[in-house]
C-alpha cells in the first residue's frame, strides 16, 4: 500500500494560528486600502493564456518558464494566473469600467501560481496583496500608490524596509535606450553570463538583475535609462519624488531598477526588507500605461503594485493573534439529552453568540476539558437534575431554566 498523499512541492496548508495571522494581514490591508477608495476585486484563478503572453510579455521569465498552462478540453489554452495586474485590466475592459469616474481603484488578496524553485517565502502557489489604479496618468496616482504600500508594510511591522525607485520612461524612450543597451551588451558579450547573452535580443534590461560576477562588472558602466528620459517623463518622475518627500516617505533612486514584467512604463519601485537576506523583495510595482491597449482595450494609463503575503509574514514579527472568543459550550450528561443541547447551541448562534456543542461523544468530564481548551466563557450542562450553567471565569455554577441560558450569558451570574 502506498504512503499518505502529501501536498504538491512548492505549496503549503494554512490553518490554526497561521490562518488567523493571515486574516489579520488581510484585515489590515482592507482597512487601509478601502479607506483610500480602493474596492475589493477577485478575478478567476485561470485566464486565457494569451492575456499573459500579450500583457506580461512573451520574452519574460514568467511566460517562457513559469506559467502553469493547460488545455481546457475545447482546444483553448488556459493559465493559472501568475500575477494580478493583467487580470484586473482585463476586467476593467470587459466590464466597461472606463465609464466610471477615473481612476478606477481596486485591491485584491488572492492566490497566484508560478513554476519556480521553492524557497523561503517563495512558493509555486503563493498569495499577494495588490492594488491597481486605472484611468489616470497623474503623478499623484503614482505617489499615492507607493505611499499606501509603505503604510501597509509599516502598519504590519515589516522590519528593515528600504524603498528603491526609478523610471523607465515612455515606450519610445525605452525603445531607444533598449537599442543603446543592446549595443553595449554586444560590445561586452565576453564578460556576460550565458543566460544574459541569450537575452540580449529579447529582454536586455534584465541584465541589471543578474547575480553573475562578470555580468555585474559589465553592468556597472552600462548606460542608464534614467539619464535618457524625455523632458515630460523626467518632469513626471520629479513630481512623484516631490510628493513622496512631502509625505515623509524615504526612498533611494536606483538607476538599475528593472521590474520583471514588460508592461511597466515610467515609475517603477520596489520595497525590500534587509531582514530577509539575499531574497529581500517584499513588494513593488509601477506604472503600466500601455497594458490595457496591449490586451485589446483603448489606450488607458494605470498604476499598481503587489506584495507577497508570505514575504511580509517572514519580515514582520509574529502577528499577535488570539483564537476567536467562545461565549458558550453546550455539554450533556447522557446521549438522550443531546437533542436539547443541539437546540440550545442553534438558538445561541441565532442570537449572535458564538457557541459549540459536543460532537465527539466524550464523557461529561471530557466535555468540560474540551470547553476549557476552547476558551469557553460559559458552559451549559444538560443533566438529570436540570440544566446547569457554569461561569468558567469565576467557577460559579447553578441550575437555570434552559430557556433562560441565553439571558444569563449576556448578564454575569
Amino acid at each position: 500500500m502506498s504512503g499518505a498523499i502529501q501536498a504538491p512541492r512548492g505549496t503549503y496548508d494554512v490553518f490554526g494560528d497561521q490562518a488567523r495571522a493571515r486574516v489579520a494581514v488581510e484585515q489590515q490591508a482592507r482597512q487601509l486600502l478601502e479607506a483610500a477608495g480602493y474596492e475589493r476585486i477577485e478575478t478567476p484563478a485561470f485566464e486565457a493564456t494569451d492575456l499573459f503572453a500579450r500583457g506580461v510579455g512573451a520574452a519574460t521569465d514568467i511566460v517562457q518558464k513559469e506559467m502553469f498552462s493547460f488545455d481546457d478540453g475545447g482546444g483553448r489554452s488556459m493559465t493559472l494566473r501568475p500575477e494580478g495586474t493583467a487580470p484586473v485590466c482585463r476586467s476593467y475592459v470587459e466590464h466597461g469600467m472606463h465609464k466610471r469616474p477615473q481612476p478606477v481603484k481596486h485591491w485584491y488578496f488572492s492566490s497566484f501560481f508560478r513554476h519556480e524553485a521553492p524557497q523561503a517565502g517563495r512558493y509555486r502557489q503563493f498569495w499577494q496583496i495588490g492594488a491597481e489604479a486605472i484611468g489616470s496618468d497623474d503623478p499623484a496616482v503614482d505617489a499615492e500608490s507607493i505611499l499606501l504600500l509603505a503604510e501597509l508594510l509599516e502598519s504590519l511591522g515589516v522590519r528593515e524596509v528600504r524603498l528603491r525607485i526609478g523610471s523607465l520612461g515612455a515606450p519610445a524612450t525605452r525603445a531607444e535606450y533598449r537599442a543603446k543597451l543592446q549595443d553595449y551588451l554586444r560590445a561586452h558579450e565576453g564578460g556576460l553570463s550565458e543566460e544574459v547573452r541569450s537575452r540580449i535580443e529579447l529582454n536586455p534590461l534584465r541584465a541589471f538583475d543578474s547575480s553573475h560576477p562578470g555580468t555585474r562588472t559589465v553592468m556597472e558602466k552600462a548606460p542608464r535609462l534614467l539619464d535618457s528620459l524625455a523632458a515630460e517623463d523626467r518632469a513626471h518622475f520629479d513630481e512623484v519624488l516631490g510628493m513622496l518627500q512631502a509625505a515623509g516617505v524615504t526612498y533611494e533612486i536606483d538607476t538599475t531598477l528593472v521590474r520583471g514584467l514588460d508592461y511597466y512604463t515610467r515609475t517603477v519601485f520596489e520595497f525590500s526588507s534587509d531582514a530577509l537576506g539575499a531574497q529581500s523583495g517584499v513588494g513593488g510595482g509601477g506604472r503600466y500605461d500601455g497594458l490595457i491597449e496591449q490586451i485589446g482595450g483603448a489606450p488607458t494609463p494605470g498604476m499598481g503594485w503587489a506584495a507577497g503575503v508570505e514575504r511580509i509574514m517572514l519580515a514582520a514579527p509574529p502577528m499577535p493573534v488570539a483564537a476567536p472568543a467562545l461565549d458558550l459550550y453546550v455539554a450533556y450528561a447522557k446521549p438522550e439529552l443531546r437533542g436539547q443541547a443541539f437546540k440550545l447551541t442553534a438558538d445561541a448562534r441565532k442570537s449572535g453568540h458564538s457557541a459549540q456543542v459536543e460532537l465527539a461523544g466524550r464523557s461529561l468530564k471530557g466535555q468540560l476539558k474540551a470547553a476549557g481548551r476552547a476558551g469557553a466563557r460559559y458552559v451549559a450542562i444538560f443533566g438529570d437534575e436540570g440544566t446547569a450553567l457554569k461561569d468558567m471565569e469565576s467557577g460559579e455554577q447553578r441550575l437555570v431554566d434552559p430557556a433562560a441560558v441565553l439571558h444569563h450569558i449576556g448578564h454575569p451570574l
